[in-house]
């Protein structure tokens, strides 16, 4: 993709552009704030306060069960029923350019035209958990541009895959039929962070089968609450189950906030975006503080050469950070 022509604006004129839909605006915004630049720090904190809390929405599975399919036709429903839509696709990374190499604009060809669906293709850039790390902000970005509903489908790597949980209102984790060990492929972790399961390509043969092992699985596994996770069946490259689907969304939707479950939802997320960005302001500052003109290569060094363990070498570096503080 051609870069973006450079544009100067203050951050106040940047932003109104975003809360009006400027498309090009909004790409800006994201690829700054995917960059770590200061001016996407400084934007998202005008954001912030003008963005209204959309419906987020994770879709997770492994590689091969059709999950971009399934976004671009459930987006679609939800145009139909008058709502702004943002899709954030996490794709693997390029090894040379760092950039998402999938690039799942290419495979929703239909909301290419829609004003009211802004999709952006995004690179795990060696996150695990199968979500990009500044997902939390490009919701933040998509949210201001008036999206109701995020769709958030992570890259599809497997078992380890949960953090989309920590994020999304929703989680939905899809299974097909004909996938080997089907369910057991998940596990306990991925399988617990579903609040529905879609069978998709429910078409082929063991469809039935797959819905059996999931209703069997969460007769064993204690509830969370009262919700207990549905199973809906679709067929994303037809739509067929993709309304019914939807419906389940809403009614989850509704149950959150009749629960109180949103609430906690948002607690636990907001507390967990706060200690990761605690956790990376203090590692860099740590860096930028204390390991300058190649003091990281020393201390590699003397552990590589058993002078010094690990553990001793971090707590001298945090201790000497200390000791400056209490010095000025």
């Amino acid at each position: 993709m051609a870069a973006l022509p450079v544009i100067r604006m203050s951050h106040e004129e940047w932003a109104a552009k975003i809360v009006a839909g400027d498309r090009r605006a909004i790409a800006r915004a994201i690829s700054a704030v995917e960059n770590g630049d200061a001016a996407g720090v400084a934007l998202l904190k005008l954001l912030f306060q003008k963005a209204s809390p959309a419906y987020l929405i994770g879709i997770t599975g492994s590689p091969g069960v059709g999950k971009s399919t399934l976004v671009e036709k459930l987006a679609l429903e939800y145009r139909r029923q008058g709502s702004r839509v943002g899709i954030v696709a996490v794709d693997p990374s390029s090894p040379f350019s760092g950039g998402a190499i999938l690039g799942d604009r290419i495979r929703m060809q239909s909301l290419s035209g829609d004003a009211g669906v802004y999709i952006r293709s995004m690179a795990t850039r060696g996150q695990l958990g199968g979500l990009a790390p500044t997902a939390h902000d490009v919701v933040t970005v998509l949210e201001a541009a008036g999206c109701q509903v995020v769709l958030i489908e992570t890259v599809g790597v497997g078992q380890d895959e949960v953090e989309v949980a920590r994020l999304a209102d929703a989680t939905a984790l899809l299974l097909v039929p004909g996938m080997g060990d089907d369910v057991q492929t998940f596990k306990a972790g991925v399988m617990e962070i579903a609040d529905l399961f879609v069978i998709n390509k429910a078409d082929r043969p063991g469809a039935d089968r797959v819905e059996q092992e999931v209703a069997a699985m969460l007769s064993v596994v204690p509830q969370r609450d009262t919700w207990r996770p549905p199973v809906v069946k679709t067929v994303a490259t037809t739509g067929e189950g993709i309304t019914a689907l939807r419906e389940t969304l809403d009614r989850f939707q509704v149950f959150g906030q009749e629960s109180a479950l949103s609430v906690k939802r948002q607690q636990a997320k907001w507390r967990g975006r706060l200690l990761e960005l605690l956790r990376q302001t203090l590692f860099e500052k740590a860096v930028a503080e204390r390991l300058r003109d190649g003091a990281i290569d020393r201390y590699v060094d003397e552990v590589r050469q058993h002078r010094r363990d690990p553990h001793s070498v971090v707590e001298e570096i945090v201790g000497e950070g200390r000791k400056s503080k209490v010095k000025s």
